[in-house]
């Protein structure tokens, strides 16, 4: 079970959101000091999204290669505005290890199949749920689909992992929504957690309902003694 500490990148600074809203800054750090604390805690991994990108359709590669450049061992998941198959290519020519798509795939029916063959192992599928059904566009918009059919649509794509957030706990140290995840553990396609995992306890729960790893945001801030402060 992999602990993945999440970096959200706004403007040159590090934040954390409240339910994914950009109105609800709760921790705000310039981006390299930041980065360097994550790194000198040795994660595997770091889940890294480019919450403009995510807003404006447009991932911010000059950024993925600043994080990756601090990053040095520790390997990227890189989100955030990600739209085409060239975008995704560009993130990894930027230092990313895998990238998360999400709006892109759930925009358009032939593109799930698209980035799936293109990218292979690299690629992991964002499924964003309020409410039941999946948000896009910076958790901004519906996408109109169910979870259900969202992993329907994944297992005939051969899609290999993906990257659920229950967006009603983010950021809220509330705990994560085993039910969800039960669910998507069902499909016997890999899952990674994300939203209200705040402790160790959380990520064996996950672990029990078959998640392969949890993203942890406003709890990772505790583990390193940061306050939730916006810091203006």
């Amino acid at each position: 079970m992999q602990l993945i500490p999440a970096i959200d990148l706004l403007g040159d600074f590090a934040v954390r959101l409240e339910q994914g809203d950009y109105d609800r800054v709760l921790f705000r750090q310039p981006i390299e000091e930041f980065m360097a604390r994550i790194v000198a805690t040795s994660p595997e991994l770091i889940h890294l999204v480019d919450l403009e990108g995510a807003r404006d359709g447009a991932l911010r590669t000059d950024v993925v290669r600043r994080c990756a450049e601090v990053a040095a061992s520790c390997a990227l998941q890189v989100s955030g505005g990600i739209r085409t198959v060239d975008a995704a290519r560009s993130a990894l020519e930027a230092g990313a290890s895998r990238v998360l798509v999400g709006t892109a795939v759930w925009s358009d029916p032939g593109a799930l199949d698209e980035f799936a063959s293109a990218l292979g192992e690299r690629l992991v599928v964002a499924i964003d749920v309020r409410d039941g059904m999946l948000a896009v566009r910076g958790w901004l918009a519906s996408s109109g689909l169910s979870v259900a059919d969202a992993l329907e649509r994944c297992a005939a794509a051969g899609v290999r992992r993906l990257h659920v957030t229950a967006i009603e706990r983010d950021g809220t140290m509330r705990g994560p929504d085993l039910a969800l995840y039960q669910q998507v553990c069902a499909s016997g396609i890999a899952v990674v957690a994300a939203g209200g995992v705040r402790d160790d306890a959380d990520v064996e729960a996950l672990a029990r309902v078959g998640c392969e790893g949890a993203v942890m945001g406003v709890g990772y801030l505790a583990r390193l003694g940061l306050a939730l402060d916006p810091g203006e």
